[in-house]
């Protein structure tokens, strides 16, 4: 992992698209505060810099900041909207308050040649979303874009390798903003293309190595495509050192301990143990209502159970499970600077007394990243294609109170909505699509008799990485056959609704 672009996060929501995005160039990106030193920055020898947004203000006292060395460090640095501000304010521009909030598509035109321009053409559409906007840029930097709002709409320095853009090239929003990152990585940080799955696969067989040395490692598995291709990870690193622990919290797909059973004991014939703890779950979730409750109980006592079976089996000192790069962020467990969305049980959730160290090859991919990791390394087909499903499992699909009867209500929804999205044909075209059981009861008619039932709620999106999603438009005939088939086939169910909400500023799961 010899070349790294870094990105330094002011808070803006879009920051881990920008790693998304540098990282789909086959270029190494990674997180960090906005505010680290040029010390800890010099450390990572990165070959290019990326200053994120921020819906903070550089005008006010207490704007955040970037160490103001790096200017003159002569690391290429593109500053993006906050970024471009931060540059030109600490380099003599003026910035001021625009005088309404530019938010949405605008027009760009290029007036200057640019190598983040290069092999484009004007005009180019791109999407705005500021309250500050450059309206003199610093002395030594040359305008290259303006649009009709933003008088300075991009600037450079060549000299010191230093670019700003007023808009946000990594949001789908943008033509050819994916070029203009290309551009900067590849023209003016002279970034290569070693980032790959073989690449990141080698490198993390020798950390695994490194860490575990000749110790005893137990897997966290859940069946999921994350946790299976650490399980795999693990063992071709240590072998049969590797113990892989499916545990059945009770909060599980129809008949997912079998399926689980038979593909990784049977087919793929790994050292697997399998414990049903769902009575141990439902006891500790009694009466537990709050989703944040929820999830670190949960978190704490899938530890406890890993501890226990570790004790069981002797000499195991590590943990190994499938935290992927948008469980960190959204858990504020990031080194960057965004807010805790909600805290997922393998991270934030996990107790501050563990006594297993924590093996998680996969921290720092994306879920599409891992999907390929998993065709590389040869897994099934069938867990390539899974859609991802929560750890703390339908506990945070169920709003309220968690009883065996809700979770059995809630299994038979999803056994029902997986069959119809493939009968439609509509798998591969989904990021997920499940049931959440909601807390409220309805009035209805059936048989001709008043009901006081429960209400199913669909949720089903499209999304390449996880962090951002759209509601799927499913075709009416579909959405026609899930209502009735949810309602008709089980008992307590009288209403189906369409959650038609995106993300942001939904998240994909409820709670």
């Amino acid at each position: 992992m010899s070349e790294k672009i870094l990105i330094l996060d002011f808070g803006s929501q879009y920051t881990q698209l920008i790693a998304r995005r540098v990282r789909e160039r086959h270029v190494y990106s990674e997180i960090l505060p906005g505010d680290t030193p040029i010390t800890s920055i010099n450390t990572h020898q990165p070959k290019g810099i990326i200053l994120s947004g921020s819906p903070s203000s550089v005008i006010e006292d207490e704007a955040r900041q970037m160490a103001p060395e790096l200017l003159s460090s002569g690391i290429p640095i593109l500053g993006i909207c906050y970024g471009m501000q931060l540059i030109a304010h600490h380099m003599g521009g003026l910035v001021e308050r625009a005088g309404a909030r530019e938010y949405g598509r605008a027009e760009l035109r290029i007036v200057t040649e640019s190598p983040l321009f290069k092999g484009l053409t004007s005009p180019l559409t791109v999407w705005m979303s500021h309250g500050d906007r450059v309206v003199t840029s610093p002395p030594g930097f040359q305008i290259t874009a303006v649009t009709d709002s933003s008088p300075v709409a991009a600037f450079e320095n060549r000299e010191k390798g230093l670019y700003g853009l007023q808009f946000h090239p990594e949001v789908a929003h943008t033509a050819l903003g994916r070029e203009i990152i290309k551009n900067f990585l590849h023209a003016i940080c002279h970034c290569g293309e070693s980032w790959t799955a073989k690449s990141f696969i080698a490198q993390t067989l020798e950390d695994i190595c490194r860490q575990v040395k000749t110790g005893k490692v137990i897997c966290a598995l859940s069946g999921g495509v994350d946790s299976s291709v650490t399980a795999l990870l693990v063992h071709k690193a240590i072998g049969e050192r590797l113990v892989s622990v499916f545990v059945n919290n009770g909060l599980l797909r129809y008949r997912e301990p079998e399926r689980v059973i038979e593909n990784f004991r049977n087919k793929l014939h790994m050292n697997l143990r399998y414990i049903d703890a769902s009575r141990r779950f439902y006891t500790r979730l009694a009466g537990v209502v709050d989703p944040e409750e929820k999830r670190s109980i949960i978190g704490e006592e899938f530890i406890r159970i890993f501890e226990e079976e570790a004790a069981r089996i002797g000499g195991v000192k590590f943990l190994a499970q499938g935290t992927l790069y948008p469980d960190v962020v959204e858990s504020g467990s990031s080194q960057g600077s965004s807010a805790i969305i909600k805290t997922h049980h393998n991270v934030g959730g996990l107790p501050s007394t563990m006594k297993l160290k924590l093996i998680e090859p996969l921290k720092e991919l994306f879920k599409d990243e891992v999907r390929e990791l998993a065709r590389v390394m040869g897994l099934d087909p069938y867990f390539i294609r899974r859609q991802p499903f929560p750890g703390p499992g339908l506990a945070v699909r169920i709003v309220g109170e968690i009883t065996p009867f809700r979770v059995k209500t809630l299994q038979q929804a999803d056994r029902i909505i997986e069959e119809i999205v493939e009968e439609f044909g509509w798998q591969d075209r989904l990021w997920q699509a499940f049931p959440v059981l909601l807390s409220l009861h309805t009035v209805g008619v059936m048989g001709d008799e008043r009901t006081y039932h429960n209400v199913v709620a669909l949720r089903a999106v499209t999304s390449q990485d996880g962090m951002t999603a759209d509601w799927a438009r499913l075709p009416h005939q579909m959405l026609e056959v899930i209502s009735s088939r949810l309602v008709n086939e089980i008992e307590g169910v009288n209403r189906v609704v369409y959650d038609i909400s995106s993300k942001p500023p939904s998240t994909i799961e409820w709670e």
